[in-house]
């Protein structure tokens, strides 16, 4: 696998993605360390996404307008709500849902499409790896 691709700004993804292309580490919210997903649980994927910038639960979904945040291309792609250890999710926002850690509630660390029911996506900017 050729991890020499790296995003501008982002962790160096080779100690970071397994030679099957899933996660290494266990993925921890940044705030408070909680588990977000298990080694293995995650492939890794280079998609553009936009996210809000990080802050409450309540102040993500009641988005009014244009909202200042990031556009992220690595990310951790789990194909099963099932498969995370701790996460929660927005309200809707038009046909997404925003991932957050569900212990402390920041966020978002995450992007989920409500027409696909099977990616779920993790920015790797947004959380921690141990």
């Amino acid at each position: 696998m050729d991890n020499s691709k790296q995003n501008e700004g982002c962790t160096d993804t080779s100690t970071l993605v397994s030679d099957d292309g899933k996660n290494a580490k266990s993925v921890l919210c940044q705030r408070c360390g909680s588990k977000v997903l298990c080694p293995g649980m995650a492939q890794f994927s280079e998609k553009e996404l936009f996210l809000p910038s990080m802050r409450k639960k309540s102040t993500i979904s009641q988005s009014e307008g244009s909202l200042d945040g990031d556009t992220l291309t690595a990310h951790w792609l789990v194909d099963d709500m099932f498969n995370f250890e701790n996460v929660g999710f927005t309200k809707d926002v038009g046909k997404v849902k925003y991932l957050i850690c569900a212990d402390c509630e920041i966020g978002p660390i995450g992007w989920h499409c409500l027409d696909d029911k099977t990616s779920f996506y993790v920015a790797l900017e947004r959380v921690n790896h141990a």
